[in-house]
């Protein structure tokens, strides 16, 4: 996909406004316990300033709903990122109106400015053409970064984008785009799909769009348990999605026609309730008692997932193996983050569990590359037009 990039457009006293992806977690004291995403948009941020540029940036976070919440303010984030890079960086009280433009115009080149967020204003998540033009008023360069909001046509990721000429994507934009485009388009092969999470419905998409290039599908989690029941396979109580045993079944057959391996457990670590401190035993397929809940895939699941992991050219995971936020059930996911990072191939993980999961298992550093957009990762890899993206590249073809 080719798209004009931020170091292709001249910045120099250029207000710049950057769409930034700055939802970040925090704790009911208002402190950041997670600055990943900040620290992912520094890159971008710091070259607008070297250049020159009049920075801008906007964010959403929190589901405010139109309406101003303290809660939700962008502050805490200004502080932060003011740590991170090392310099003021000003917030202002608002994301548009005649005291926001009068804050712009007495900018000086490398000066930065975070704009309150947008989501208190109803425009946004509506892509009002109104909004998208005020904020639009208060700039010369649109830059989008914020791939884990590209799936959301919202003013400040696609309406804002007919009502300027430059428009371009950033660092982080770029990099997400190019490495899924790796992992999906013409992936090196083996190309192994690690799923996991809860729903089959939230995952069924990407399988259907991956199965006709990945050579194994590796299914863990709870959504494997509707996939075991639609084999015939009794489940006991584990989760499993009534309403998708039939599209579990045709994707089962589908795979089988298609000649990919399709790899579901074949033990379980079950417990006699959900709780971090229930009784709990491994048990073998078709093992799982009545009253029981799986809640881990089982070691001999592991050993045969790492052993194709092993042989892999390209890996995608999407979806942790079990409920691994309870310490006696995360050594099925951490064993897999381990087989993934020690395996050699390129590999692609998404989701904020998982990446909280390879983050456990302290493993970051073998993954090549960490999505920073669940929801947006996706959406891409199933092969959807992602409309923060669309809008990118429907302005470069313009021009």
């Amino acid at each position: 996909m080719v798209l004009r990039t931020i170091d292709q457009i001249p910045l120099e006293s250029k207000r710049v406004f950057i769409r930034v992806d700055f939802n970040v977690p925090m704790d009911e004291s208002g402190n950041i316990t997670d600055t990943t995403r900040i620290e992912n948009a520094a890159q971008t941020i710091t070259y607008a300033i070297e250049q020159g540029a009049k920075v801008i940036l906007a964010s959403h976070l929190g589901r405010p709903k139109g309406k101003v919440h303290p809660r939700y303010s962008l502050s805490p984030v200004a502080r932060k990122l003011s740590e991170i890079l090392g310099r003021p960086v000003a917030m202002a009280e608002d994301c548009i109106g005649q005291k926001v433009a009068e804050r712009i115009d007495s900018m000086k080149g490398g000066d930065v400015l975070l704009l309150e967020n947008l989501r208190f204003h109803p425009g946004e998540e509506a892509n009002d053409v109104a909004f998208s033009r005020e904020l639009a008023a208060i700039a010369d360069v649109y830059i989008n970064d914020a791939f884990g909001a590209a799936h959301r046509a919202h003013a400040s990721t696609e309406g804002i984008t007919n009502h300027i000429d430059a428009v371009g994507a950033g660092f982080l934009m770029k990099s997400e785009i190019d490495c899924l485009e790796r992992g999906s388009a013409n992936p090196e092969r083996p190309f192994v799909m690690i799923v996991g999470g809860a729903k089959v419905s939230d995952k069924i998409g990407i399988i259907g769009h991956l199965l006709t290039k990945v050579t194994a599908l590796l299914i863990g989690g709870g959504m494997a348990y509707t996939f075991l029941k639609a084999e015939g396979v009794r489940v006991g109580k584990s989760l499993v999605e009534e309403d998708q045993v039939d599209q579990a079944r045709r994707t089962t057959s589908e795979a089988n026609r298609k000649g990919v391996k399709f790899l579901l457990p074949v033990d379980h670590v079950v417990a006699d309730r959900f709780d971090p401190k229930a009784m709990k035993k491994v048990v073998p397929k078709e093992g799982i008692p009545p009253e029981w809940v799986a809640m881990d895939i089982g070691p001999e699941t592991v050993r045969i997932f790492s052993e194709e992991i092993k042989e892999a050219k390209t890996i995608v995971w999407n979806g942790p193996m079990g409920v691994f936020e309870m310490e006696a059930f995360a050594q099925g996911t951490i064993a897999i983050a381990k087989a993934v990072a020690q395996s050699g191939a390129f590999s692609i993980v998404g989701g904020g569990d998982t990446v909280s999961a390879v983050k456990m298992a302290g493993v970051v550093d073998g993954i090549s590359h960490i999505s920073t957009g669940g929801g947006a990762a996706l959406e891409f890899l199933e092969g959807k037009s992602l409309p923060g993206i669309e809008a990118l590249r429907k302005k470069r073809e313009d021009q």
